[in-house]
């Protein structure tokens, strides 16, 4: 049986993150654990960063945004001996068990590492991109959604005094779950996301449709993973210029907004201003509903700890909490399917 429990965040900060570090620590201080805070992600255990965690680390963190742990993009496949380290402070520090809380590229090392290395680690989902696959939510999704929704219901009164369309560019590298989410909630006119081959033209025939209507003021929301798409056939991914990939190979994303506002204003006359939220996304306290998930999944992931469940997820289903494998889980990333597309089109015009 486990005894001694590291702890890791890897990836992106996320609303959230302090509550599974919270649920974690306290079931395993409550079967006479000792839990140990491994920094800065998969980086810890390459570098050897870790340290005890006691119960005032925890105490009032519930509420709190990003993570008292630190975390970083790290990836010891990468890295020179990366993965040698990784299991030599495993060792070195006496731990039995690992909670590693991240996204794909976080639990896709998690489940490598299990899968060559018979590396005791229970994983557990977190992305506000809602895009991993094995669990039906992920806990930082509603904060951002939340926060998208909230700055969409704002700019539809300026676009409405100013008779423009207003662009908001929100978070979505390969799946477009905020842009859907916080677009119907935010009554957008079109939304366009990575999984939709929806052209550039189209989405100004749709505006122009609008202001014929009588309607002169659109909403617009974009995930930044969005190709601008175009009748000819051309395809365009816009990504930050001279920036370097991350361990994982992703060029950081961003501008979407501002090309296709641009795009917007030269076809159709309209005036458009971009709003980009960004980081303002996973950044603050968590909402409620986060809050709750984030501590059922901390506590399912100490209890898989317990049974010794290595190799495994907490998860979702419905509103049952439930374990598969990380395997399965980062096999591939779940997407908006047509039918999630087809309610955000119904309102759209």
């Amino acid at each position: 049986m486990a005894t001694r429990v590291g702890i890791l965040t890897g990836g992106g900060d996320c609303p959230g993150l302090n509550a599974v570090i919270r649920a974690v620590t306290r079931r395993s201080f409550d079967r006479g654990w000792d839990v140990l805070a491994v920094r800065e992600g998969w980086r810890g255990l390459v570098e050897g960063i870790v340290q005890p965690l006691e119960r005032r680390d925890v105490s009032g963190i519930l509420p709190r945004g990003g993570t008292i742990l630190g975390t970083t993009r790290t990836n010891p496949y990468r890295l020179e001996s990366g993965v040698e380290r990784v299991l030599a402070t495993f060792e070195r520090e006496r731990l039995d068990a690992l909670v590693a809380i991240g996204g794909e590229d976080t639990l896709g090392v998690a489940a490598r590492l299990h899968a060559e290395h018979g590396f005791p680690v229970v994983g557990v989902p977190k992305t506000i991109d809602n895009d991993l696959s094995g669990t039906d939510y992920t806990f930082g999704f509603d904060t951002a959604v939340t926060i998208a929704t909230e700055a969409i219901d704002r700019l539809h009164t300026t676009a409405e005094s100013h008779n423009r369309v207003m662009v908001v560019e929100v978070m979505g590298r390969h799946a477009g779950w905020i842009a859907v989410h916080s677009g119907i909630a935010g009554g957008a006119d079109v939304i366009l996301i990575p999984e939709q081959l929806v052209t550039v033209e189209e989405a100004c025939r749709g505006l122009e449709k609008r202001h014929e209507g009588g309607k002169d003021f659109s909403i617009v929301v974009v995930s930044e993973g969005y190709e601008l798409t175009y009748e000819s056939g051309e395809r365009r991914l816009v990504a930050g210029e001279a920036r370097a990939t991350d361990q994982f190979g992703h060029v950081a994303l961003g501008g979407v907004g501002d090309a296709l506002g641009r795009e917007i204003e030269e076809r159709t006359g309209f005036e458009t201003r971009v709003t980009v939220l960004g980081h303002v996304q996973r950044g603050g306290t968590p909402t409620p509903r986060d809050r709750v998930l984030a501590t059922r999944y901390g506590l399912k992931a100490a209890d898989l700890v317990h049974e010794g469940r290595f190799g495994r997820m907490a998860a979702l289903h419905g509103d049952e909490l439930v374990d598969v494998s990380l395997e399965d889980a980062t096999a591939e990333l779940k997407t908006v399917p047509p039918e999630w597309y087809a309610v955000a089109q119904a309102f759209s015009g």
